[in-house]
C-alpha cells in the first residue's frame, strides 16, 4: 500500500466513470493511488448501486470544487414499480410488493407533477448528519429520525423507455437531489410504490460522462500517461470572467495583497487571475471601488494551458 511519505503533488481533475459496486471514497482512494497523489477529493458522492461521472479533484484542484459541487446534474435512472425498500433502491430489504396497472399515459402525466420547484425529504440511509451521526447510522439502528425538507428544482424527467413494472428516465436536477427518494415518490403518486432499481449520472455542471475514463482505463495506462487524462485546475472555475495582470499585480496577489484596477464596478465579483504566461494563479474579488483582493490562490501556479475564450478576458492591470 503506497504510504503518505512517498505521495508526491498532482495538480488537476480527473472525470472519472465510476463504475457500480463501490463507494465514491473507494474509487477516490483508488484514483490516489494510481497517481500517487498527496491530496484527492471527489465532487458529488454515488451511491455504490450507482454509476457515472464522478470528478475527482487532485491536489490544488481541491479548493476550487465549491462551485462544480453546486451545479445541476444530469442522471439516467430506472425506476421499478411494484416494490418498495427500505434504503429506497434494490440493494435494500423489501417492505412492500403492490401490483402494478400503471400505464405509460399515466407515468408521463406523474413526472410532470414532479419538475420545477420542489420540497425533498431527504432519506434515512444517507450520509446527512444529525446531532454528529449521519443518518444510516440510526437507520441500521432501525430508528427514524426528523428530517427537514430541502428546495431542490427537477428541471427535466424524460421518459425513455416503459416495460411493465420498469420505466427508465433522465433526470436534470439541482444539487442535493435524491434520486431514490424521486422514484419513491414517483411510485407514491402512482399508487403502486417503487423503488430505484439502477442510475448512472451522466453531467455535471459543464462536465460529460463523454470526458470521462474508467478506472479498468486509466490503470491499463503507463504511469507517465495517466496525467494526460487530467483537466487543468482551472476547469472547475471555467464560467467565471478572466482577469489578466502584470508582473507587478501578480507579485502583489501573490503576497496576498489588495491591488488596485481600472476595471468598471459593474464587473464585480469573482474572477480567474492568469498571468502573462497564461498561467492559472487562482480567484480574486472585485470590489465596487476597483480594488482586487486575492481569494483563493495555487500554491504554486502551474501552466494551464492558452486562455481559449479572449472576449471574456476584463482587462490587463499593473
Amino acid at each position: 500500500m503506497q504510504t503518505a511519505s512517498r505521495a508526491h503533488p498532482v495538480d488537476g481533475v480527473l472525470l472519472l466513470d465510476k463504475p457500480t459496486g463501490i463507494t465514491s471514497n473507494a474509487a477516490i482512494q483508488r484514483v490516489k493511488r494510481l497517481f500517487n497523489a498527496a491530496k484527492a477529493g471527489h465532487v458529488g458522492t454515488l451511491d455504490p448501486l450507482a454509476s457515472g461521472l464522478l470528478p475527482v479533484c487532485l491536489g490544488e484542484a481541491t479548493k476550487f470544487s465549491t462551485d462544480t459541487f453546486s451545479a445541476d446534474k444530469s442522471y439516467e435512472a430506472e425506476v421499478l414499480l411494484g416494490v418498495t425498500t427500505a434504503t429506497g433502491d434494490t440493494e435494500g430489504e423489501v417492505i412492500a410488493r403492490r401490483t402494478v396497472d400503471a400505464t405509460q399515459e399515466q407515468i408521463a402525466a406523474v413526472l410532470i407533477r414532479f419538475t420545477g420547484a420542489l420540497q425533498q425529504i431527504p432519506p434515512m440511509y444517507s450520509a446527512l448528519k444529525r446531532d454528529g451521526k449521519p443518518l444510516y447510522t440510526y437507520a441500521r439502528a432501525g430508528q427514524t429520525v426528523e428530517r427537514t425538507p430541502r428546495a431542490i428544482t427537477i428541471h427535466s424527467i424524460d421518459l425513455q423507455d416503459f416495460t411493465g413494472d420498469r420505466f427508465k428516465i433522465d433526470v436534470r436536477c439541482s444539487k442535493g437531489t435524491y434520486i431514490r427518494v424521486l422514484a419513491e415518490d414517483i411510485g407514491l403518486a402512482l399508487g403502486c410504490g417503487a423503488t430505484l432499481a439502477g442510475l448512472r449520472r451522466t453531467s455535471v455542471g459543464v462536465f460529460g460522462l463523454q470526458q470521462a475514463v474508467s478506472l479498468t482505463t486509466l490503470e491499463g495506462l503507463a504511469v507517465e500517461h495517466r496525467t494526460d487524462c487530467l483537466l487543468p485546475v482551472d476547469c472547475l472555475v471555467s464560467g467565471l470572467p478572466i482577469l489578466a495582470l502584470l508582473p507587478a499585480a501578480v507579485v502583489r496577489i501573490l503576497l496576498g495583497q489588495a491591488t488596485q484596477t481600472d476595471v468598471p464596478p459593474a464587473s464585480q465579483g469573482l474572477v480567474r487571475l492568469y498571468d502573462q504566461n497564461r498561467r492559472f494563479l487562482g480567484l480574486g474579488e472585485l470590489q465596487a471601488d476597483g480594488r482586487l483582493l486575492p481569494k483563493r490562490l495555487l500554491a504554486a501556479p502551474k501552466a494551464s494551458g492558452e486562455v481559449r475564450d479572449a472576449s471574456q478576458q476584463i482587462q490587463k492591470i499593473a
